[in-house]
C-alpha cells in the first residue's frame, strides 16, 4: 500500500507537469498519464482548442495513444492518473477502454463524472468496474485550476474538498 501511494504521487507529479504544460497553452490544465506496470504508456495534457477538437481532453488522447502503443482498444490493466476528476466522456472512454483503476487529484463539481455530478462508476450494469482512488496531490491539482481560472475568468471563490471550483465576479464599471 505504501509503494502504492508513493508510485501514485510520482505518477500525479507527471500528470500535473502535462497540466502545466496546458495552462501555458491557455487550454483547461488537465493532464493524463496511463501506466500499465512500471510502463508509461502515454501521457497529455487537455488539447481541445490547439486541435480544434471538443473530445480532445487529456484522458482521451492518452487513451487513444495507449491503444496504438497496446495495439488494442482493451486497456486492460491499466491505471490512469487525471489531475481533475473526469468528465462523463471520458469516464465512458475509460469503461469502453477497461483500465483497471482511476487516481484523479480534485474534484470537478460542475461536471465531474465520477464522484461530484454523475457517478457513473457507481452505475449498476455496467459491463466493466473501475477501481478508484481520489485526492492524491489534491491541494496542487486543485491549485493548478483555480490559478488558472482566476486569471482567465476572474474567479474569486475556490475551495479544496468544497466541491466548488469558484463563484464569477464582475467589476462594476
Amino acid at each position: 500500500m505504501m509503494k502504492d501511494i508513493k508510485s501514485d504521487k510520482e505518477y500525479m507529479k507527471m500528470a500535473l507537469e502535462e497540466a502545466k504544460e496546458a495552462g501555458r497553452k491557455g487550454e483547461v490544465p488537465v493532464g493524463a498519464i496511463l501506466v500499465k506496470g512500471d510502463q508509461v504508456l502515454a501521457k497529455d495534457h487537455n488539447r481541445s482548442i490547439e486541435l480544434r477538437d471538443p473530445t480532445a481532453h487529456a484522458e482521451v488522447l492518452v487513451l487513444r495513444r495507449a491503444g496504438e502503443v497496446l495495439g488494442n482498444y482493451r486497456l486492460n490493466d491499466t491505471v490512469m492518473y487525471v489531475t481533475s476528476e473526469p468528465c462523463p466522456m471520458c469516464a465512458a472512454a475509460m469503461i469502453h477502454g477497461r483500465i483497471s483503476r482511476l487516481v484523479f487529484g480534485t474534484l470537478e463539481p460542475k461536471f465531474g463524472a465520477v464522484e461530484s455530478k454523475f457517478e457513473l462508476f457507481k452505475k449498476d450494469g455496467l459491463n466493466h468496474e473501475v477501481e478508484i482512488t481520489r485526492g492524491i496531490l489534491e491541494k496542487e491539482c486543485a491549485e493548478i485550476l483555480k490559478s488558472f481560472f482566476k486569471k482567465r475568468r476572474g474567479i474569486v471563490k475556490f475551495g479544496v474538498g468544497s466541491s466548488e471550483f469558484g463563484v464569477k465576479s464582475r467589476k462594476a464599471q
